[in-house]
């Protein structure tokens, strides 16, 4: 099984670009559970709801993991809640971080803010670019501290899909996922 994760500011593209390469791949999306908890409970999350956020979006990844599919999407992972949570919180659960290092993940996507517009679907909270950029280095700082496997991914919707296809394809052919 290959697991890919697309991480990175909101409206960059991590659910669109998701559904498009299962729909070319295969294999299975795991979403956001933020978004469902939030049209669930119609308010605004605090810092007291990120365990529990946390803990189903870890329950959905594992479901999909046991199902051994030959490759994993995931839309999102815990390091988009640790971010939100320091962003919106000043604070974040210590455990998170740890709970996201004890998994192995092939491939982080790490979607650039630049080449795409800021959509707002009722849930989103940072149209300035300036501050998706700021989420954006965070992620990017993140994965490097702690060497995961990733790749930044910017440009117009196109030619996001054409190069997350171009890893993909390369990643399930050869194992293989820098260019």
């Amino acid at each position: 099984m290959k697991v890919v994760v697309l991480t990175g500011p909101e409206s960059s593209g991590k659910t669109f670009l998701a559904e498009r390469l299962q729909r070319r791949f295969g294999g299975l999306v795991v979403g956001e559970y933020v978004r469902h908890f939030i049209d669930r409970e119609q308010r605004d999350t605090s810092l007291a709801d990120i365990p529990a956020i946390a803990r189903v979006q870890l329950a959905w990844e594992d479901a999909a993991r046991a199902q051994a599919p030959e490759l994993l999407i995931l839309d999102t992972h815990l390091l988009s809640n640790i971010l939100w949570s320091q962003t919106l919180f000043g604070d974040c659960p210590g455990w998170l971080e740890a709970a996201l290092l004890d998994r192995h993940y092939d491939l982080h996507l790490l979607l650039s803010p630049d080449g795409v517009d800021w959509e707002d679907d009722g849930q989103r909270c940072q149209p300035l670019l300036a501050d998706r950029l700021g989420f954006h280095q965070q992620c990017k700082e993140w994965l490097a501290r702690h060497g995961q496997t990733w790749l930044e991914i910017g440009g117009d919707w196109h030619e996001r899909e054409a190069r997350v296809a171009e890893q993909l394809h390369r990643l399930l052919d050869s194992g293989s996922t820098l260019v």
